[in-house]
């Protein structure tokens, strides 16, 4: 049987090490390189084009999100998992929306992180169990509030916000009118309990929400 190729970025050497360990350690796994970086990560999957890249998503100065455009670009055929200490289901849908067709948490035990590989090496999408249980709890939450309610076109607001971007050129970014620039702003500070712009680029940087 074929081996699944894996690429494996990560920041922290000894999440890279252990997981390629016990990759390697599985008959159906082959882990072809590790970086700690996601321009490494774009490079190599140009270079390797393995079927499987998983990328942590906190990586600096290019993050997983970043990369993972890139990647789809240069390897279409690189299917990616987007790892992550966060489990907030915005960062699920933003990253999906980028291409990635699956994602763990650092917290998912080994046998999830086998079963993500396997299911998007065979083109299905893999959301694991803890992102699954946040998801559901939402659906049956009447009301609830923070991060974890942000849509991916609020985060991608954000994202421009904290570049200092006034809402007419946001508006031009995302190719959106600025009355609805307007109703995002003022929803993201509602669900967030933030007053104004200044508060949430402060909440940004203090929370580590990646954008």
């Amino acid at each position: 049987m074929e081996k699944i190729t894996v690429l494996i970025a990560d920041d922290h050497k000894l999440i890279r090490e252990t997981w390629t360990f016990i990759l390697n350690s599985d008959p159906r796994f082959s882990v072809v390189a590790q970086c700690s970086n996601g321009e490494e990560a774009i490079l190599l999957a140009q270079k390797l084009r393995p079927k499987i890249a998983m990328l942590d998503i906190n990586m600096a100065p290019i993050n997983g999100m970043e990369a993972t455009e890139q990647i789809r670009k240069f390897s279409p055929t690189t299917k990616i998992i987007g790892v992550s200490m966060h489990s907030q289901p915005a960062y699920v849908k933003k990253l999906l929306k980028l291409g990635a067709m699956g994602y763990v948490t650092k917290n998912s035990p080994q046998q999830e992180m086998f079963d993500a590989i396997v299911a998007v090496s065979e083109g299905k999408r893999y959301i694991c169990a803890e992102v699954k249980t946040i998801l559901s709890e939402q659906i049956f939450e009447e009301e609830s509030s923070g991060a974890n309610t942000l849509s991916a076109r609020e985060l991608d607001v954000i994202k421009y916000i904290k570049q200092g971007l006034s809402s007419k050129e946001i508006s031009a970014e995302l190719s959106i009118s600025l009355k609805t620039v307007e109703v995002h702003r003022h929803n993201i500070l509602k669900k967030l309990n933030l007053k104004n712009s200044a508060a949430l680029v402060n909440y940004i940087n203090s929370s580590g929400l990646v954008i």
